[in-house]
């Protein structure tokens, strides 16, 4: 074969790559981050859009934050793509952090449901057994009220961060388009 390794990788490379990308973790976000700037639209159209999707990231509608987002996006005048794009704050990694806090802050607000918290093991057995009339009360519920603060503060956070990051990278890039302007001519 034309484009064959010499040494062929080993599985032990292999689950190196998977946990920790050869060029490093940062390179991917920093590809995100750059392919929402690089949108053209208006700083605030891009920060609603990146808003919307950090706040639907936030709930536990999993399957239905794209959707979610661009519905928000659309709601507000926000950008589509950058709203679909920032769905991608909710991933494996960030997923049982995100329930476990919507879980505990909507017990707090709501109170255990049926006098005392269900346990996690008392939540698995209801899993496996897919009674989810028995779940909403002492998990749904609670998971549900406690993911709109997360939400609301989610999308407070992100929107002034991608505003200014917006608002910055347009500007340069201007400038550095009209210093090319003037040199060639």
């Amino acid at each position: 074969m034309l484009f064959r390794r010499r040494k062929p990788v080993t599985i032990s490379e292999r689950l190196r790559a998977l946990l920790w990308p050869r060029k490093g973790l940062s390179r991917g976000l920093r590809y995100v981050a750059l392919r929402i700037l690089r949108l053209s639209s208006s700083p605030h159209s891009i920060a609603v859009g990146v808003a919307a999707g950090a706040a639907s990231s936030f709930t536990p509608f999993f399957g239905l934050h794209i959707v979610l987002a661009v519905a928000l996006a659309s709601i507000f005048s926000g950008n589509l793509i950058a709203a679909a794009i920032t769905t991608a704050l909710a991933n494996p990694v960030t997923i049982p952090v995100i329930l476990t806090a919507s879980y505990e802050i909507g017990t707090v607000l709501t109170g255990p449901q049926g006098g005392t918290a269900a346990s996690g093991a008392e939540i698995g057995d209801m899993v496996e057994r897919l009674e989810f009339t028995e779940l909403w009360g002492p998990v749904f519920k609670p998971m549900l009220i406690g993911s709109l603060p997360l939400a609301i503060v989610g999308a407070l956070v992100f929107y002034p961060l991608a505003y200014q990051a917006a608002r910055l990278f347009q500007r340069r890039r201007r400038r550095a388009r009209s210093q090319q302007v003037e040199q060639s001519s």
